[in-house]
């Protein structure tokens, strides 16, 4: 009976501890959707990253921008990954949210796909144009426009998912289309389809970050450089562990590894040491400064009224807390 009793007190003791320890995590939602540059927040839980800074996080998957940007307004999810000049629009018009860090850059994984006749971007001009207005493809796009010196007016752009802009201009119904992979290289499906132009060409355009709710962070500042932390552990991990971290990826995200590996080659993920650049004020192109454009860009396109709060957007606190 002594023993019975004794196991018995032990049994509890083990339960206690381990509620308490369960109870000792801060927990956090995060949503983003469907796309290589978020996928090391899998290999950062998969591999106890978010365990190891006493975070219990919530991934889950979000595609349509209008649900994510509810979720995020209302508090219904803690923290987002998500464009940043779309995430500009999100703060100017409420939502209480700070940048952490920045997650990846697409260089190359997204880009306008075009007939053979387009040789150039100003021969765009009176062309049919495919393209999501809601996502950051709209962005891109009139960034390579006015490259151009092109107006918007002189373009017929035809609103459309960027997938099935990408499969319209596949099968003949469209002069030009702005989409990402796999579509960059189907084009040539099409005979004379080439991509005109990618994101490698327009550095700083399309930059990925994680964003929290402002609220969430100052009442959890230790889950805003835990997050910080586990990204640069998943990074850093991946680059090391490159096939089975496309494997991690590609199981969750729903896609074969070696497509994973094709998507991730477009992409350039940003490190501890890449944050720290370029989050540092004094660099060119610095993540202020792509923000202030963004900024300044949708303010002409009447989507902002006043000018961008960078710094009320953008702080360097967590990923320098994090690289201590």
């Amino acid at each position: 009976m002594k023993r019975l009793v004794l196991a018995l007190i032990g049994l509890l003791c083990c339960a206690f501890v381990s509620s308490n320890a369960d109870a000792s995590q801060t927990k956090v939602k995060v949503a983003f959707a469907t796309w290589v540059g978020y996928g090391p927040l899998y290999i950062a839980q998969e591999k106890g990253f978010f365990d190891k800074y006493g975070l219990d996080v919530e991934l889950m998957i979000i595609d349509d921008e209008s649900q994510y940007a509810a979720a995020m307004a209302s508090g219904n999810i803690d923290a987002l990954g998500n464009v940043l000049d779309r995430e500009v629009i999100h703060y100017a018009k409420g939502t209480p949210e700070v940048v952490l860090f920045a997650m990846d850059e697409s260089a190359g994984g997204d880009g306008i796909i075009a007939t053979a006749e387009i040789k150039t971007l100003a021969d765009l001009k009176g062309k049919n144009i495919g393209l999501d207005k809601s996502s950051t493809s709209y962005f891109f796009f009139l960034t390579a426009l006015a490259k151009a010196g092109l107006p918007e007016e002189t373009v017929t752009i035809h609103e459309m998912g960027a997938s099935d802009a990408g499969a319209a201009f596949v099968a003949g119904r469209l002069d030009a289309a702005v989409s990402w992979e796999p579509w960059l290289s189907k084009a040539a499906e099409r005979k004379g389809g080439h991509v005109l132009v990618s994101s490698k060409d327009f550095p700083r355009t399309i930059v990925d970050v994680f964003v929290m709710r402002r609220d969430y962070a100052d009442k959890h500042p230790e889950a805003a450089t835990g997050m910080t932390k586990a990204w640069f552990d998943a990074i850093a991990w991946y680059k090391q562990n490159p096939d089975e971290g496309n494997a991690i990826m590609a199981r969750h995200l729903g896609e074969k590894p070696a497509d994973i590996a094709d998507m991730a080659s477009g992409v350039s993920f940003f490190d501890r040491d890449g944050n720290l650049a370029f989050f540092d004020k004094s660099t060119d192109n610095n993540i202020y400064e792509v923000a202030a454009r963004a900024g300044k860009f949708w303010k002409t396109k009447g989507i902002l009224k006043k000018d961008l709060d960078v710094d009320g957007l953008i702080t360097d606190q967590y990923i320098k807390a994090a690289a201590r």
